[in-house]
């Protein structure tokens, strides 16, 4: 920090110190503010605009009251940019992003919990970090990767929280690995957290038994940023729920920024508590969706380009993308596989090959969908009972859903409208043809449905039954 008059601005910092506690005047104040007497009040100057709300709206009281007390007298306190902070960040970015990422430090003696500072376990074996850069964007998940993005140029100040939701290998975590490799670049003294929901419920339960509560809660509670990957995993864990929760409101009351991951849409997490959905909905919730046919072509031909010495065609990668339906990971196994076929065969790489060299994942990647697998899937994504969409029933607690799995009937079995009404109940085809444009009407509208006590949009329940048919 740039002081002028230094007794009296080494007062000012001490003034604001002892409101805000030492840490926090570390990480805001020092070397991010140079406080100046001017004739109309006290100014401070800042690096950025993120800088100059952020004090402001967090600490402007506590500076006002310092400065009181400091020069006698109430004094207006101005939070500007100053030309000088701004530059120097600049410079300091840049130098960040032009190193690789530090590692920590090995372990030693206890003094303070770092946890914050470190991500988890993993990467003090040297782990590497996704990419924003690297990641593919499309029409599956352009929202959610413009989401992360804005997380990293505005910490706390977008969706806060931040919920990534989609099924397995659709980007969850590459997007959260990427916002932190960002996050540490760009804010070298920050604290900034990544661990996934098991590493956090161990970690909780293991702080219980040694009676450490208030050294575990000071660890996360006190962090910038949090990152936390599977938050699905706390499901049937309420203890580790309440505790997430005090954690999730300690942070955002301090206008710290929280993003996490899951396998489905908060609403239809039914073993999260009711006070854990509102929190997550009380940001932007976004889902990852399994790559389309153009996406998993990019995808493709990105994985292979990082392969030194090795040619795939354009035509093989596009076989590819319109065969295999699968997710990220799918796509980079059948790359590899490729590749190694490739080598122990001396042969080029070429659709024939391909056809050999993947001969059982292609037979399984075109699956039939049957009425019965879309009833199954219906039923298990909204946690019905076996049979309810068949019943009698008219409650809109199974007459909605069972009309949502008509419509997805008549989108992917070659089953005809007499047949789907045969197998939900009986129905007859005037029935199921009202089904499908109501069904049609609400994803138009996007709509919301009312499931007993849950509600759900239209289009997310749609999205969920379609991943569980064609995975």
């Amino acid at each position: 920090m740039i002081r002028q008059a230094s007794d009296v601005m080494a007062g000012l910092a001490d003034a604001i110190a002892q409101r805000i506690g030492e840490p926090r005047f570390e990480l805001w104040f020092a070397r991010h503010t140079r406080f100046e007497v001017i004739d109309d009040g006290l100014k401070v100057g800042v690096p950025n605009r993120h800088f100059q709300e952020w004090l402001n709206r967090t600490f402007g009281e506590a500076v006002r009251e310092a400065a009181s007390e400091v020069f006698g007298q109430p004094m207006p306190v101005r939070f500007v940019i100053d030309p000088e902070l701004f530059q120097q960040a600049r410079r300091e970015q840049q130098a960040a992003l032009e190193q690789p990422l530090p590692l920590p430090e090995p372990k030693a003696a206890k003094t303070e919990p770092t946890a914050p500072r470190q991500a988890s376990t993993s990467a003090k074996r040297g782990r590497r970090w996704h990419k924003l850069s690297d990641f593919v964007v499309g029409p599956c998940n352009r929202v959610a990767h413009a989401s992360a993005l804005c997380v990293v140029e505005a910490p706390g100040e977008s969706a806060n929280p931040l919920v990534l939701y989609g099924p397995v290998g659709t980007g969850k975590t590459h997007l959260l690995e990427g916002i932190y490799a960002e996050l540490r670049k760009a804010h070298g003294d920050w604290r900034v957290t990544y661990l996934t929901s098991e590493e956090f419920t161990n970690r909780f339960l293991q702080a219980m038994r040694n009676d450490r509560l208030s050294s575990f809660r000071r660890q996360f509670r006190d962090c910038d940023v949090l990152l936390l990957d599977d938050l699905h995993f706390l499901a049937t864990k309420k203890a580790t729920q309440e505790e997430f929760l005090h954690t999730f409101d300690a942070l955002l009351a301090d206008g710290r920024q929280l993003v996490v991951t899951c396998d489905c849409h908060p609403r239809l997490a039914d073993d999260f508590t009711p006070e854990l959905v509102d929190r997550l909905l009380g940001g932007a919730v976004w889902s990852l969706q399994p790559p389309d046919a153009e996406t998993r072509l990019a995808i493709l031909r990105a994985k292979s380009r990082r392969l030194e010495g090795v040619l795939f065609p354009d035509e093989v990668l596009t076989f590819l993308a319109q065969q295999l339906r699968g997710n990220v990971r799918e796509l980079e196994g059948a790359i590899q596989s490729v590749r190694h076929y490739s080598r122990v065969t001396g042969r080029p790489i070429d659709v024939a090959l391909v056809r050999e060299a993947l001969t059982d994942l292609l037979r399984h990647a075109i699956r039939v969908v049957r009425l019965t697998d879309v009833d199954q899937a219906t039923c298990a994504v909204l946690r019905l009972e076996p049979g309810s969409l068949q019943s009698q029933a008219r409650a809109w607690a199974v007459s909605h859903p069972r009309m949502v799995a008509m419509f997805l009937a008549r989108k992917h079995t070659a089953a005809s409208y007499s047949d789907i009404g045969k197998h939900f109940g009986g129905r007859n085809h005037s029935t199921v043809v009202a089904a499908e444009k109501k069904v049609r009407a609400w994803l138009d509208e996007n709509l919301e449905l009312s499931l007993g006590e849950r509600r759900i949009r239209v289009r997310e329940l749609v999205e969920r039954v379609e991943h569980d048919l064609l995975r």
